[in-house]
């Protein structure tokens, strides 16, 4: 948790402090941008963008506990801003063709960073849609204002992600499993 009286010094636009809080920020904020974004010049972009909008709009932040929830989603808001720009929410994922896979790997089970790793091989809608609603925690609802879908469009991307990403677990995963254990 970010101190509280360092965030008073950054609504008084003190550079110091405004590089301390960017140090302890600009990791976990990296992370979320890089969970809707794929290309590192996109990522930096979004987190640069986002950085000014928390340095510059501070005044607007009615609770200081609550900077970093707040923090993150502006960053969030960026990532949309950078994905509204290029990709089409109304495109479904059976509309896109096949996805590439990724290499096969011999993990020694699944866990948290690996599902996350395999969310970069979800088409960019579908993605977007499953991070806003499985990790960020928004409604369909949201969602659609959000993305200016409607809400069944959101759904619908859900599902397309949850049945793609299944089919990744199983396929590089479970599969690896199974293979490993067969070949005594």
């Amino acid at each position: 948790m970010i101190a509280e009286t360092l965030i008073a010094s950054c609504r008084k636009m003190q550079r110091d402090a405004q590089r301390q809080v960017y140090g302890l920020l600009a990791p976990k904020l990296y992370h979320t941008c890089k969970r809707y974004l794929k290309s590192e010049e996109e990522i930096e972009e979004a987190m640069a963008d986002a950085f000014f909008t928390i340095f510059t709009k501070l005044d607007q932040l009615k609770e200081d506990k609550a900077f970093e929830a707040w923090a993150r989603k502006i960053a969030v808001n960026q990532c949309l801003l950078t994905l509204k720009r290029k990709v089409n929410f109304n495109i479904y994922i059976e509309d896109m063709g096949r996805s590439e896979q990724p290499a096969d790997s011999q993990p020694s089970g699944l866990e948290e960073e690996d599902l996350l790793h395999l969310l970069t091989y979800l088409p960019e809608g579908c993605r977007t849609v499953f991070n806003l609603f499985a990790i960020e925690g928004y409604s369909h609802k949201e969602i659609a204002a959000m993305l200016h879908i409607s809400e069944g469009t959101s759904k619908s991307q859900l599902n397309a992600s949850r049945s793609k990403l299944k089919e990744l677990v199983n396929n590089v995963y479970y599969q690896n499993e199974n293979s490993h254990g067969t070949s005594r």
